[in-house]
């Protein structure tokens, strides 16, 4: 059950359909190895990364008060959530391919949903 699980995570991950287009782009140029595809994913996360503190700043910069405060603490709290997020599949145990494609994909993904979040909280809808 346990690979099955993995396999499945693996899979999931790795498909390009859940990946941004300069991922795909990357993804099919590299040159199949280890580095290439950690570089891409890596790549990736950076850029998740710059979204993400992009829509902090600009939520955080135009929060007051108590409000302020609240956001700061959520953030904070989020961020260590973000660092164990998707560990399980950098581990070894899902092997090089769940630590250079299933792993970084898994981390963008989960800082892009929060970067989604903070634009929401910047412009709720009604």
């Amino acid at each position: 059950m346990k690979i099955y699980i993995l396999g499945l995570s693996l899979s999931l991950f790795a498909g390009s359909a859940l990946a941004d287009d300069l991922y795909d782009s990357c993804m099919s140029a590299a040159d199949g190895t280890n580095p290439a595809y950690a570089k891409c994913g890596g790549d990736w996360i950076a850029r998740a990364d710059a979204d993400l503190n992009t829509a902090w700043k600009s939520l955080y910069g135009d929060a007051e008060g108590q409000t302020k405060v609240d956001l700061l603490a959520e953030q904070r709290a989020w961020n260590a959530y973000k660092e164990q997020s998707c560990t399980f599949l950098s581990n070894g145990d899902a092997g090089r391919e769940g630590q250079v494609i299933a792993f970084p994909a898994c981390r963008a993904k989960v800082i892009e949903a929060r970067t989604q979040e903070l634009e929401d909280y910047a412009s709720p809808q009604e």
